[in-house]
């Protein structure tokens, strides 16, 4: 799936049909995508991993799930599920999830929640997190009403970088742990744009998908975990369970 990172270089390689009207569309979405034809682009957005579209009355939303992808001034030989031309160039997405939204954007979306968003408010995720105490910390790096754009790589990065074990409960962080879960989602999330733009992220990695740690040269624990039942990296050596006690526990 798409992280943040991904759909930001999305809006930037988008932002070139801003003020353009849409001369042609189709696709296989069940949206009635007719809608759009002729209209201007006013705005091209995104918040966390949601790509907007936005004209005077109404956004196209895509979100680009666990297989999506786009192309800009290319097809690819499946069908897509939107294609959109203008006077200079089309867009197009595959195998994506496609909404209109009909209310003004500033309505829909909290920005403060984007970790890449110039208004994100980490004291706002800290009060978010303080409120779910149980919550395991893999969690809630996913919960996109807190971190909205962090996904499955940014997480086990992130807990990586802070020695922080995934089953780590929200409430048994210390403090300090928690401002460096909250900076890092941030931090990691624009490291990921960088390598991403020079296609070098998978060299950072440095526990995702990998077998070795990276500090300790020990084994490299894979595991589903959490509600959201993703794969989860980590260095049970390196990687502290605060719920755990004084040892890293699973």
């Amino acid at each position: 799936m798409p992280e943040g990172p991904s759909i930001v270089l999305l809006r930037e390689a988008a932002g070139r049909f801003r003020g353009q009207a849409v001369r042609q569309v189709s696709g296989n979405s069940r949206e009635d995508l007719a809608r759009m034809q002729g209209c201007e682009v006013v705005g091209v957005r995104s918040w966390g991993k949601h790509f907007l579209l936005e004209f005077a009355d109404f956004s196209m939303r895509i979100h680009l799930m666990m297989f999506g992808s786009w192309l800009i001034d290319e097809r690819k030989p499946t069908p897509p599920r939107v294609s959109l031309r203008f006077d200079n160039g089309e867009l197009n997405f595959y195998a994506c999830s496609v909404k209109f939204i009909d209310q003004p954007l500033d309505e829909v979306y909290d920005w403060r929640a984007d970790v890449m968003s110039d208004r994100w408010d980490p004291a706002l995720a800290r009060r978010k997190l303080k409120a779910s105490p149980d919550m395991l910390v893999c969690d809630a790096l996913l919960d996109q009403q807190i971190f909205s754009g962090v996904g499955n790589i940014i997480k086990n990065e992130v807990l990586f970088r802070i020695r922080v074990h995934p089953a780590t409960r929200i409430g048994d962080l210390p403090p300090r742990k928690l401002g460096q879960l909250i900076a890092q989602a941030r931090e990691y999330s624009f490291d990921f744009l960088a390598w991403k733009r020079i296609f070098e992220l998978r060299k950072h990695w440095q526990v995702h998908t990998r077998r070795t740690c990276p500090v300790c040269g020990g084994p490299i624990s894979k595991v589903y975990m959490g509600r959201t039942n993703r794969r989860t990296f980590f260095c049970t050596h390196c990687q502290k369970n605060y719920s755990a006690g004084e040892g890293a526990g699973t």
